[in-house]
């Protein structure tokens, strides 16, 4: 697909992009230009609009049972080309093509399925008669035409986080790729497109600019977005303007809170796995790591060596890899830059550099010694890096834990069930793991609280962001 002009897919079909810009698409592996992004201008963005518009009255009027047919046969679809998902995948993020089908391109199988199911599980309150003499009910409805951006960490993923329940819901979607990672978003929409009317999914191509004109535009009654705390302001800003729903899942800065009580060899390994895995390129990485001091210079041998045996870089078709490079030049200097203005008090245990000098590759990396005040501990990296302080209480713990502008992802590693059912209570964040970190479940939500966002992913919660609700009321007499 690199190979061939890259096109818009409107209407259910590809459609060249009007707007004249281009920037290249770039192998995060080898740095060399594999492709040309065109960036879609204010008629492209207007025409995909126009198309999920006059696709919604027919894909709202289907039943659940035909929306969740139609859903079952993407599914079914993507599983027979699972393995071109997955080329395509690695091009653009030089992820391990080895592991690709199973970490995360039969997730998204799942996914799709689940909502498939989710399509014939509307709920409501029961009819009644709540006033003398009147009967009332609730309908759930689809909220209309979705705007939606994701982001180059999970492309395909994500692209599924949030086509899936809107369009098991009855809406109609616009959504907007990172303009480094389109390919695997584009074979989609050409798989939904044989399923469902044409213009249920709609993909407009483009940077920065033809994201806030896809937000900006007054069609979609409600815009989601997966992305930076920078982008979710801005996107909610925007659409205040004009009181459109808001969808956000943005930062974090997960603890992993660790108990001398706990399984320390377990421990060490999940949280290595937690925190590099992607090149730490995942809002719920594993990214603090805060162990009772009695165990902390234990812990962080442990994490070094677990690090330096389980969390080795290289590329896509490299063996023995945990993660490939990060996604752009871009982001290896933010990496870079952090690491390189670490305070005088800090020290890096392992790590703390490039790895070679071809491709955005970054070593695994482990840092001690930092305050609760400093950059690495505060700010998110999404990089391979990995912070470790110490805590002599619980209250402590749980202080550092929550003193960050972010609340989406954490876990806790002990073997005491009480002090576990505690800090799942007390931790202020969307998610707590108990003894693992990082696994999803289709069936469960994700989203998290203060700058991290809000609404929910998955599950069945995640179902009911993209539907709204009205009360019907008849007179009996």
């Amino acid at each position: 697909m690199a190979t061939e002009p890259l096109q818009n897919f409107i209407g259910g079909r590809r459609v060249p992009v009007n707007g004249a810009g281009r920037m290249p698409l770039i192998d995060p592996a080898t740095e060399e230009t594999y492709g040309e992004l065109p960036i879609s201008d204010a008629s492209d963005v207007d025409a995909a609009y126009a198309a999920a518009a006059a696709a919604f009255p027919i894909w709202r009027d289907t039943t659940p049972a035909d929306r969740q047919l139609a859903l079952f046969r993407i599914a079914d679809e993507m599983q027979a080309r699972a393995e071109e998902f997955a080329d395509l995948e690695s091009k653009d993020t030089g992820k391990p093509r080895a592991s690709l089908v199973a970490d995360e391109i039969l997730q998204s199988i799942d996914q799709l399925r689940f909502f498939a199911g989710a399509a014939r599980s509307l709920e409501g309150r029961a009819a009644a008669e709540y006033l003398a003499g009147h009967t009332s009910f609730v309908r759930r409805e689809p909220i209309g035409v979705i705007g939606q951006v994701t982001p180059w960490n999970y492309p395909l993923n994500m692209a599924v986080w949030k086509i899936a329940p809107a369009l098991a819901a009855g809406n109609t979607v616009v959504l907007k790729p990172a303009e480094s990672t389109p390919l695997t978003t584009l074979l989609l929409a050409e798989i939904v497109a044989v399923h469902t009317p044409a213009g249920t999914l709609n993909v407009v191509l483009g940077d920065r600019d033809t994201g806030v004109a896809l937000v900006e535009h007054p069609t979609p009654q409600m815009v989601a977005i997966t992305g930076s705390v920078r982008a979710g302001m801005a996107v909610a800003r925007s659409a205040a303007a004009d009181v459109k729903r808001v969808h956000l899942e943005l930062g974090g800065k997960a603890p992993a809170i660790v108990f001398p009580d706990a399984d320390l060899d377990k421990a060490a390994s999940g949280i290595v796995t937690g925190a590099f895995f992607n090149a730490g390129q995942d809002c719920t990485a594993a990214t603090r790591v805060l162990v009772h001091s009695s165990v902390h210079d234990e812990f962080v041998a442990a994490l070094v060596e677990k690090a330096k045996t389980d969390a080795r870089t290289g590329g896509p078709h490299d063996d023995g890899v945990l993660y490939g490079p990060l996604s752009s030049a871009a982001q290896l200097a933010q990496v870079s830059r952090v690491v390189d203005r670490l305070p005088a008090h800090a020290t890096i245990a392992t790590g703390g550099r490039r790895q070679g000098d071809r491709g955005y590759f970054y070593e695994a990396t482990i840092v001690t010694g930092l305050r609760q005040d400093d950059e690495a501990v505060q700010s998110e990296i999404f990089g391979p890096v990995l912070t470790v302080q110490a805590f002599d209480a619980e209250e402590e713990a749980l202080s550092m834990a929550n003193d960050v502008p972010y609340a989406l992802a954490s876990s806790v590693w002990t073997r005491d069930h009480t002090r576990a059912m505690r800090f799942s209570r007390d931790l202020d964040f969307g998610c707590v793991w108990i003894n693992t970190h990082i696994p999803f479940v289709s069936d469960m939500p994700h989203g998290g609280f203060k700058h991290s966002g809000y609404g929910k992913d998955l599950s069945q919660y995640g179902f009911d962001d993209y539907t709204r609700l009205k009360h019907v009321m008849t007179a009996l007499e």
